[in-house]
């Protein structure tokens, strides 16, 4: 199990368990996270699970690939910690992820 903080525009914190191996947005969905809409599935065809990674974890989950970065291009308030959460998948070393939510996704 690896702890993953989910925290809404306005500030509320939703601390969730998720299996190894899930990705941050199969996660999201399962426990009913606000502002994660995942309205693809999880295929990297839209960008409703857009979140933005704590600083602290960029270099852990690492950079998008070419075809998550061209989705990322439709994020609205896109920043360079921006993320697709169907594209982070669940292993010890992110132990404690923190990912903050756009405002427009709320």
């Amino acid at each position: 199990m690896v702890k993953v903080t989910y925290i809404e525009h306005d500030g509320k914190e939703h601390e969730i368990d998720g299996d190894d191996g899930l990705t941050v947005m199969e996660v999201a969905v399962k426990n009913s996270v606000p502002g994660i809409d995942a309205d693809c599935g999880g295929a990297c065809a839209c960008a409703t699970c857009h979140v933005y990674v704590d600083p602290s974890f960029s270099e852990k989950v690492g950079a998008p690939n070419d075809m998550e970065d061209s989705m990322l291009d439709f994020a609205s308030d896109r920043r360079e910690n921006s993320r697709l959460s169907c594209q982070i998948k669940l292993d010890a070393e992110l132990e404690g992820l923190v990912v903050r939510l756009p405002k427009f996704q709320g």
